[in-house]
């Protein structure tokens, strides 16, 4: 099941059962006090703003399903408009699902890979096959996208023996698998420019998610810590070793400017 889907049967057994609330805040709040006492954090990452992280921001996303799981089109276009700002870039993402981001980011960088549990590994956590086959719905046919199979967890990353120009971390959300992730990523695959993109590091474009955040900033080394920001308009976190003017996401936000989206519908 997708991560949109998880979080609707969520919701509905919330509304079948109210008291399920109380656990949803007790674990926020309880992550909140972990990032103030570990990283003396009182909020969210400081956010900067998508039209300041890149001024000309246009992007078409030629295939988007709509579909459980997925990312907003703005976290796509993001990572498209990233790439497309890198001459020949390298892209690495962990966590495949359909394949939208990478199938979209393919467009604008020379390679592409992309890692994700195997078919095998998918179906012995209790998913169903078809589940399994819907991994690299969009992608397995891009010629310049490498599928990878396994666990983050204990992947060979140094194996690759590549650096990459920019990483989409995009597997398992819980605390520790992102502390995982993010922190091998660092080590075995980053590069001086490298620019490092989390999805889900909020709830929406205007909340964060604080066990995810917890996770990016155990994982990052600490001396880059205050490169890592939040992206307007998306989920998404981002590092780029870089000095970003931002400010503290406040609640509700002001928009600051709106975007033009334009949808047809193709047949598959």
């Amino acid at each position: 099941m997708g991560k949109i889907g998880k979080t609707i049967k969520g919701l509905i057994q919330i509304v079948k059962n109210p008291w399920l609330l109380n656990h949803v805040l007790e674990d926020d709040v309880v992550w909140k006090s972990y990032i103030k006492k570990h990283h003396n954090l009182d909020s969210s990452l400081k956010t900067v703003e998508l039209t300041s992280l890149l001024p000309n921001f246009k992007e078409d996303l030629k295939i988007f399903s709509f579909l459980d799981g997925g990312s907003l089109p703005t976290d796509i276009a993001l990572l498209k408009a990233l790439a497309g700002s890198i001459e020949n870039c390298l892209y690495f993402e962990i966590g495949t699902w359909r394949g939208e981001s990478v199938v979209n980011v393919a467009e604008n960088a020379k390679e592409c890979y992309t890692l994700n549990l195997s078919s095998e590994d998918i179906q012995a956590l209790g998913l169903s096959k078809k589940y399994a086959e819907q991994h690299a719905f969009f992608s397995k046919r891009k010629e310049n996208i490498t599928h990878l199979t396994g666990n983050s967890k204990d992947y060979d990353f140094a194996g690759l023996n590549k650096k990459f120009d920019l990483i989409f971390i995009d597997g398992d959300h819980h605390y520790e698998m992102v502390k995982n992730d993010t922190a091998k990523v660092f080590e075995n695959l980053v590069h001086d420019n490298t620019i490092v993109v989390w999805h889900d590091y909020a709830y929406s474009p205007e909340s964060y998610r604080p066990e995810v955040m917890a996770g990016i900033l155990d994982g990052v080394p600490a001396d880059l810590k205050q490169k890592v920001y939040h992206v307007s308009n998306t989920m998404c976190a981002i590092y780029t070793g870089k000095d970003l003017k931002s400010d503290i996401l406040e609640y509700p936000t002001e928009p600051k400017h709106t975007f033009s989206v334009s949808l047809e519908s193709k047949p598959i």
